[in-house]
């Protein structure tokens, strides 16, 4: 009897930690939008069945409906609006456009591959003769594919990003410690931050073709021009985000800084930061989003490469394939913007916690 009680408590134990485990883990998978495996992983567990089946429901199975709805309501309208490159496409043909996109990307890389391939053994056998003076390297030329337009991008608000992120969080801090800073830059925030990605562009593609006179390989101009107006257009959310975390600081938690006679920089990393980093996280957030909107109409305005510049393309291209493939570019630029902001929610997540331990 007492063997049977001992056994019985230890499944209790273990199972009660593997509770605590799927617990732990249910906030990251909420972070990255996987809440749903939570429900399946507790009724694996032995939980109630149906309470995690209605769980279930209510994280998957609508989601799922709503997006199935959609698809069935694009594919049953799509058909009957006739534009100048033809009917809309369905589900089905974006479908199909997508996998020759990427069937597209493979092929131009198998090219590269076979092209290096080519060189090297030619200037192999240039060496193996003893005329290394007449090796030579050559970078392969092909054609960008959607993918490489994708990495573009990517690279692009990056840059861009960082460099809004390095302006608007230290000038953030210092507007929400001091009145004066405040005082002096709201103004000039209220005037530009509604000025349209589409003004800047003129005046930031003059400004960086006569400072960036010799661009780097790394870094080309038309990049790096994208990459300042995302930051024109991007860093005012999270200035103003991070002024009102730090000037929300309990005045208390400020006073006991000042107390222990703390230097500007400890009070800024020990009480400031901390405290702000919510709201700091999610003007970060905000910021990325608007930089992803803001980095497709200026690179189809300026032509420059990128998604936006894909779409613009297609859009001029006037084939039957064309407006399947913008479909396609539209899809992909939500998804990823969605991707970023779950990166952004896990990043603001990892550090609230770690900031909170």
């Amino acid at each position: 009897m007492t063997q049977a009680i001992t056994v019985a408590q230890s499944k209790l134990a273990r199972r009660e930690r593997l509770f605590q485990r799927i617990n732990k883990a249910a906030g990251w998978l909420n972070v990255l939008g996987l809440g749903w495996v939570t429900p399946i992983l507790r009724m694996a567990a032995g939980d109630n069945v149906a309470e995690q089946m209605s769980e279930i429901r209510k994280v998957l199975l609508v989601p799922l409906a709503g997006i199935l709805c959609f698809l069935a309501l694009w594919g049953f309208l799509a058909p009957k609006v006739q534009t100048s490159l033809g009917a809309i496409p369905g589900p089905a043909a974006v479908f199909g456009q997508a996998n020759v996109l990427l069937q597209d990307h493979f092929a131009e890389r198998s090219k590269a591959a076979a092209f290096y391939a080519r060189q090297d053994e030619r200037n192999a056998k240039l060496v193996a003769e003893g005329k290394p003076g007449q090796v030579k390297h050559r970078v392969f030329t092909g054609k960008p594919t959607y993918i490489d337009q994708i990495a573009t991008s990517l690279m692009t608000v990056g840059l861009g990003f960082v460099i809004a992120t390095l302006v608007a969080v230290p000038l953030g801090i210092a507007s929400g410690l001091s009145k004066t800073i405040s005082g002096a830059i709201n103004p000039l925030i209220q005037i530009f931050k509604p000025v349209s990605p589409l003004a800047w562009l003129p005046i930031v593609t003059m400004v960086v073709s006569a400072l960036y006179a010799d661009p780097s390989s790394l870094l080309p101009k038309s990049l790096v021009i994208s990459a300042v107006t995302v930051t024109l257009c991007s860093l005012w959310p999270t200035l103003i985000n991070t002024a009102l975390g730090v000037a929300s600081i309990d005045k208390d938690l400020m006073n006991v800084g000042k107390v222990l006679q703390l230097s500007t920089a400890t009070t800024i990393r020990k009480l400031v930061l901390p405290s702000a980093l919510p709201l700091i996280f999610t003007g970060l957030r905000l910021s990325l989003g608007v930089g992803w909107m803001v980095l497709i109409a200026a690179e189809m305005l300026a032509q420059n490469p990128g998604l936006g510049k894909f779409v613009w393309d297609e859009f001029q291209n006037g084939s039957s394939d064309s407006l399947a493939r913008i479909m396609v570019a539209v899809l992909s630029i939500g998804i990823i913007g969605f991707i970023l902001d779950r990166v952004m929610y896990a990043l603001q997540s990892a550090f609230t916690f770690t900031s909170n331990r």
